[in-house]
């Protein structure tokens, strides 16, 4: 039996290596058909990496010689009062300007939708606000996630239904442990007797943003949007914690912030400087949520793809200096990518951990 054991666990260890070098050379790949986009230009590494974990009206999949694969994306704007719903491809690639709009091409709005002056590709700066409201790759990708979780919750929950009292087998055995980790170790030992109110948001909570870091490490379509490293993304998510925690609040939660106890008169009047110090708190909280998400997840998708980069920067002066890297890259990728598994579950983890600490301490009874 034992045997059986170490034969299955080199077994998983062995395919966890291949799928990680499988995309760390896919990453690869995508690096090299980046390098071929314009004939004669120099590679531009920065541009590369700021275009994948940007976000973006059309899903690029792959290069077949000078021919760009993408899946073009709805574009669904309002402009004074009027709905306008067309295909990306309509801006070919952003080379051309449709309906009166185009891809802004540089400047502070770069890769955002703008308003043209009729006839030309010159922006209108005198135009009113679009509001866009275009699924994007990002967006893509939280659908993506979205049909993923409910498909596979959905299995688990069929499956206790139809096997009650009975062992988990199969993928139950593999979420039972996260799920009873998330509620064990997270919610109830952060918030205490009021842990299953918040039970379902923060189990959604972990699962969306563990799938999602996990998913934008697969770098081939559908998969690689860079979700969670999106500060909308990550901001909407910090919001949710903040109106979650500040509407749960109790009455000593709020006497809390507008007349700490135990603090002296006078760092309350005349200047109320504790209650100051203490709003304050209660947005820099989520604000925190918001910017370490974001941050650790770009950073990883920024490594990994500058050290594909090397390989093709070090090719533009010599072909064997390109050569030479190459195994030294591909090897740090790797690594990286080991290194960014683990990461996708620590910063699940700290969020999720985070918002129930924060939700703990807004219901807490006086003592």
């Amino acid at each position: 039996m034992k045997g059986k054991h170490n034969a299955l666990g080199n077994k998983a260890f062995c395919t966890a290596i291949f799928m990680i070098a499988f995309a760390v050379f896919s990453m690869a790949a995508e690096t090299h058909d980046a390098s071929h986009h314009a004939e004669g230009k120099k590679f531009n590494a920065g541009r590369l990496m700021i275009d994948h974990i940007v976000d973006a009206y059309e899903w690029h999949i792959f290069d077949v010689g000078k021919t760009h694969v993408s899946l073009p994306l709805p574009v669904i704007l309002i402009y004074e009062r009027e709905f306008y719903v067309f295909m990306s491809s309509k801006f070919h690639h952003g080379y051309d300007s449709y309906a009166g709009f185009k891809i802004e091409d540089s400047g502070y709005r770069k890769g955002k939708i703008v308003r043209v002056k009729e006839g030309t590709m010159e922006t209108d700066g005198q135009a009113g606000t679009i509001i866009d409201l275009s699924i994007t790759k990002n967006v893509f990708g939280i659908f993506v996630s979205a049909i993923l979780l409910i498909l596979i919750f959905t299995s688990v929950a069929t499956a206790y239904t139809r096997r009650q009292n009975q062992a988990p087998k199969g993928f139950q055995s593999l979420m039972e442990p996260l799920i009873v980790f998330v509620r064990d170790d997270i919610v109830r030992a952060a918030i205490g007797k009021k842990a299953d109110r918040f039970m379902p948001y923060l189990l959604t909570l972990f699962f969306f943003i563990l799938v999602n870091n996990l998913l934008g490490l697969i770098p081939f379509f559908p998969f690689g949007a860079n979700v969670t490293g999106n500060l909308a993304v990550t901001g909407g998510l910090a919001l949710m914690t903040f109106l979650v925690t500040n509407f749960s609040g109790n009455k000593h939660y709020w006497t809390h912030i507008f007349n700490t106890p135990g603090v002296p008169w006078w760092l309350k009047f005349p200047l109320p400087l504790m209650p100051i110090v203490e709003i304050l708190g209660m947005f820099t909280k989520p604000f925190v949520l918001m910017v370490r998400l974001f941050a650790n997840m770009t950073a990883g998708h920024l490594v990994i793809l500058g050290f594909m980069s090397l390989i093709f920067v070090f090719s533009g002066m010599k072909a064997y200096l390109g050569v030479a890297i190459a195994p030294v890259s591909v090897i740090f990728g790797i690594f990286m990518t080991f290194l960014e598994f683990l990461v996708a579950f620590i910063q699940a983890y700290v969020f999720t951990f985070l918002s129930a600490l924060y939700f703990g301490m807004a219901v807490e009874e006086h003592h």
